[in-house]
This record gives C-alpha cells, structure tokens and sequence, in this order.
C-alpha cells in the first residue's frame, strides 16, 4: 500500500494529472474536492483521453476524466477479502480511507507483491520502480474503480 499517497484536485488540468503521474512513477491518483474524494483517475484514463482528437490536456479538468465510483477500503481491511474483491471486479487499486480522509492506496502491484512474499520469492518492502527520465512508462495500467 501506498501510504500518504499523491492526489489530486477536481479543477486540476489532465497535463498537471499527468506530470504527477510521471514525476512520482504512479498511475492512480484519488481526487479530492475540499478535501474529500470525489473519485480516481488512473493513468489508462489519461491515456485514452490524450487519444481523442481535440483535446488539450492543458484545458481538460480532471473532474471532466476522472471515475466518480471509487472503491474504498478502511485501513484495517483484510488483505485477502480486498484482493478477493479487486480480483471479482477487476479493479485496478482501492484507496484506503479513515473517517473519510484519503490515507492510502492499495493497486493490484502491492497484491501481487503480498503473494511474492507468501510466496517467499521476494522481500516485503521492495523499492518502487522510478521511471527513466524523458521516456513515457507504458504497460496495463490500472482499470476503473467502483464500489
């Protein structure tokens, strides 16, 4: 889990969204609006939308992008119960919410990297991967949320 993760204001632009995205090598960010979340948008959904014809991300406001239904989770969610469920819906991450403030996020790498260490192939707080500078990460990133 990603804890105190990166988000996002509603009346932010897709370009700042994206910059985020890069800079911190994520690819969910909850949105907040006065401070409570008001939904998710994942790096699959920034790309789709830099693919239509005439859209400008410097113009495009996250609220106009972004999935309204998240799906949440309280921090001392079950791992496997939280798995079991992203696996069902085929959700890409869920954000980890205490008395409705965004503490965490928790995506389909940080399950898989769980099972690894079950598995006893990999040791538990592993580094994230930083992307090369000046190179575009590509790759699946996360699916829609809902909950």
């Amino acid at each position: 889990m990603t804890k105190a993760p990166h988000t996002i204001g509603h009346h932010q632009t897709l370009a700042s969204a994206h910059r985020l995205m890069e800079e911190h090598a994520i690819r969910h960010l909850p949105v907040l609006e006065t401070g409570k979340l008001v939904g998710i948008l994942s790096q699959r959904d920034l790309y789709f939308i830099e693919t239509l014809s005439n859209t400008d991300p410097e113009r495009v406001l996250v609220s106009e992008a972004m999935m309204p239904d998240v799906f949440g989770i309280g921090p001392r969610s079950s791992v496997r119960k939280v798995a079991a469920e992203m696996a069902e819906h085929k959700y890409g991450c869920a954000v980890v919410l205490d008395q409705d403030r965004v503490v965490g996020v928790f995506t389909t790498v940080d399950a898989l990297r769980a099972l690894s260490v079950l598995l006893g192939h990999q040791a538990p707080n592993r580094a994230r991967a930083q992307p090369k500078a000046g190179r575009r990460k590509k790759g699946m990133p996360g699916a829609r949320v809902t909950g």
